[in-house]
């Protein structure tokens, strides 16, 4: 991992990348949205799909009212031109000329833009890890609390608890949201959402694109056609 002194908006035209942070969790970014990484934030970016992408690195004092944690974001038209457009200037521009006038706009646009639900939390215990690591690799599987109560000796009660303790969300919604984040990955690999569906444990194709609505506002097909 490694961080910047400057803060890093990475905004991806094409394909799809994984942001991790370091002991926070993991974001998956799909194409036409962007990843905000604040300053000194320790992180890596993993090419899960052939991309192309545009970085725009902002100083922290012109990026105090940003986010302090990472966070992927919707990009709306205008601050998509805006990003291509900051993302050829020099370092050194002219603060007081065009293009200081520009960046002035592009944060505004900036601090405007939605964050998008794809943050997967890390816990820090280790049973909980065991719990994570495991779904992750294996989204397929529906794991009840029944199940970890007796891999891992501990109550589904205190599961549970330390579920929204470390993680801020319940066990089903991390669940949830690990089978969402895999679904997105495979989606931009070219599966089939039939397929998606039905490895996943969907009792049919519409429940999993009702899902995903829900969870993203749009329906698959839709989520990942360019603008």
């Amino acid at each position: 991992m490694h961080s910047h002194a400057w803060g890093q908006l990475l905004f991806l035209t094409e394909g799809l990348v994984e942001a991790s942070a370091s002991n926070t969790g993991t974001w998956i970014v799909p194409p036409q949205r962007a990843v905000w990484l604040p300053s000194y934030i320790e992180h890596q970016i993993k090419v899960i799909h052939s991309v192309k992408m545009r970085n725009v690195y902002i100083a922290p004092q012109a990026a105090q009212h940003l986010p302090d944690s990472c966070q992927v974001m919707n990009v709306s038209a205008l601050l998509r031109e805006l990003i291509i457009a900051l993302s050829k200037f020099d370092p050194l521009y002219h603060e007081a000329g065009p293009e200081g006038r520009l960046v002035d706009v592009f944060l505004d646009q900036l601090h405007l833009s939605e964050a998008v639900p794809l943050h997967l939390p890390t816990p820090k215990s280790k049973a909980l890890l065991i719990i994570t690591d495991t779904l992750i690799a294996n989204p397929e599987q529906q794991y009840s609390m029944l199940y970890w109560q007796k891999k891992l000796g501990l109550s589904s009660r205190t599961i549970a608890r330390r579920f929204i303790d470390e993680t801020s969300i319940t066990y089903s919604q991390w669940r949830q949201q690990a089978k969402l984040l895999s679904a997105l990955q495979r989606i931009a690999q070219g599966d089939s959402v039939a397929n998606i569906a039905q490895d996943l444990g969907y009792q049919s194709q519409s429940a999993f694109i009702s899902m995903f609505k829900k969870a993203l506002g749009k329906t698959p097909g839709k989520y990942f056609a360019l603008d």
